[in-house]
């Protein structure tokens, strides 16, 4: 644990030093997890972006893009569910007047239940050695099987009493559990409260006529409200998607892990319309086409897993995750749900608006189903960017701290480099920078020692860097380096851009 504590903070500070990641507001001691994206962040941002767009719109001839609008009709909440039920149980401490959830202060309490069931296991393997039998002494030492029973008796009656709004019996728990405040160890509760995630705004030029209405919770509805426009305008045939990306807001009392849970996120996401009693078969295919747009980005594949849910949402016949390793563990990357005809019904019967598609083929018209592909821009940051810091012992025993990011992502994909600053070395580099920034992001940097500038940009996470010298002048070659294996090859400048274009190209990674 400790382990991943430490790799986690030194991912949170290199996104800070090399401009990826800032506190927001942080000259105002910040605001809790809310966080702007710096010079580099914003580009790998947007490269990830294009990468899920290109992939998504480009590459399928029946799926279009929107861009909806972040305010909506408040009935749209309504319809969605969202004003009723999208909620978190929250308990207050009276004397620390610190709030919680009251369901992660019980899971939390039956983690540590899993760790005390795990450090006996470790403790008898220690004594055992290699004849140890550790599935056996699960299942038949009294104490371990105490805890792991206590654990699972404590989870089942949680999920029940959530799940029956019972929660004067989550309260009950807390208190036989005798959960206390992390922080003060006092055990005087309140009782537990839903509170809805969804932030209140206002519309309007007076407070007398403002109308209420909330930061959108999710990108999707405005998908399902402007399902007819869309289908009608872009003559769309079923199966058909409508992909959008966007910022969502969540009122998360509870957030952390850097940006991977934060108030102000962005999704990107699909909605894949399809004929009644085929939505099943489209559920697979898009799982299994979500994972091999992951794996083509070549951060490992047993970095991934699915996790499919057992305990659905009342919209959906079928739901999974694609979860990633991130340093605190494998987490929710994204999801792929089935949502059925939930959604468009309940917008007709709030809307009184027919939402339908004729379908010529079957002579009928009829409400489609619902197949979603919902992915956090913000957690597929992390996933890369975790992913691609590295610490790594050169062959000398000197070490680099190395981010190795998908190329095809890099903010700067090249740097170039004169080898001093006089002879004309200088005017020959900004000419290769000019040639090149047409096509890609490039930086140029003549200040210290050529070696001093190479470790800065692998730390930077620039695949490729090219360096103008003396040879340069008598034969337009350059020096060019990867970051990943760093070999360098003399090159002619003349096959530069068929030699980036090659690295460089979306084809060559999605394929």
């Amino acid at each position: 644990m400790a382990n991943q504590d430490d790799t986690f903070k030194k991912v949170i500070a290199h996104a800070k030093e090399y401009g990826y990641i800032f506190q927001s507001s942080e000259i105002y001691d910040g605001l809790s997890a809310v966080y702007d994206y710096g010079q580099n962040g914003a580009e790998l941002k947007k490269n990830i972006r294009d990468y899920w767009w290109k992939s998504m719109v480009q590459m399928h001839q029946n799926i279009v893009g929107i861009d909806a609008a972040i305010f909506m009709h408040p009935t749209t909440w309504k319809a969605s569910g969202h004003v009723d039920a999208f909620n978190d149980p929250l308990i207050d401490n009276k004397d620390s007047k610190k709030r919680y959830r009251a369901d992660v202060l019980i899971e939390d309490y039956a983690e540590k239940l899993l760790q005390k069931a795990q450090k006996e296991i470790t403790k008898a393997a220690k004594r055992f050695g290699d004849s140890f039998d550790e599935e056996q002494y699960k299942t038949t030492n009294p104490r371990v099987l105490g805890y792991l029973q206590k654990r699972e008796d404590i989870l089942a009656r949680m999920g029940k009493s959530l799940g029956n709004e019972d929660l004067v019996d989550v309260k009950a728990l807390i208190e036989e559990l005798e959960i206390a405040d992390p922080e003060t160890g006092s055990k005087n509760w309140t009782d537990v409260r839903q509170f809805n995630l969804m932030f209140g705004t206002k519309l309007g030029a007076s407070a007398e006529t403002a109308m209420d209405l909330y930061l959108r919770p999710e990108t999707a509805q405005g998908i399902f409200v402007n399902f007819l426009n869309v289908q009608k305008t872009g003559r769309m045939k079923i199966p058909f998607g409508i992909a959008q990306t966007g910022k969502a807001f969540r009122n998360e009392i509870v957030a952390r892990q850097f940006i991977f849970r934060m108030r102000e996120f962005e999704q990107m996401e699909m909605q894949f319309f399809v004929q009644p009693g085929e939505e099943l078969k489209w559920y697979e295919y898009w799982k299994e086409t979500r994972l091999k747009w992951h794996l083509s980005l070549g951060l490992g594949e047993e970095n991934y897993r699915f996790h499919d849910h057992d305990k659905l949402a009342h919209y959906a016949n079928a739901a999974a995750d694609i979860e990633f390793n991130f340093p605190f563990g494998f987490k929710e990357l994204e999801g792929i749900h089935s949502r059925t005809d939930f959604d468009l019904k309940a917008h007709e019967e709030h809307s009184g608006k027919k939402l339908k598609f004729f379908d010529p083929q079957r002579n009928e018209s009829y409400v489609p189903y619902v197949v979603e592909t919902s992915i956090g821009l913000d957690r597929m940051f992390l996933a890369v960017f975790s992913k691609a810091l590295q610490e790594e012992t050169l062959e000398d025993g000197s070490s680099r701290t190395v981010l190795k990011l998908p190329n095809i992502l890099a903010p700067t994909k090249v740097a170039v480099f004169p080898l001093v600053k006089k002879d004309g070395l200088p005017e020959i580099a900004q000419q290769i920078v000019d040639d090149i920034k047409w096509d890609y992001t490039v930086l140029y940097d003549e200040k210290d020692a050529v070696g001093k500038r190479y470790r800065r940009q692998d730390a930077a996470g620039t695949p490729f860097c090219i360096t103008v010298d003396h040879e340069t002048l008598e034969n337009q070659t350059v020096t060019l380096r990867e970051r990943d294996t760093m070999k360098q090859k003399r090159i002619k400048i003349s096959d530069l851009q068929s030699i980036l274009s090659e690295e460089l190209s979306i084809k060559k990674w999605l394929n």
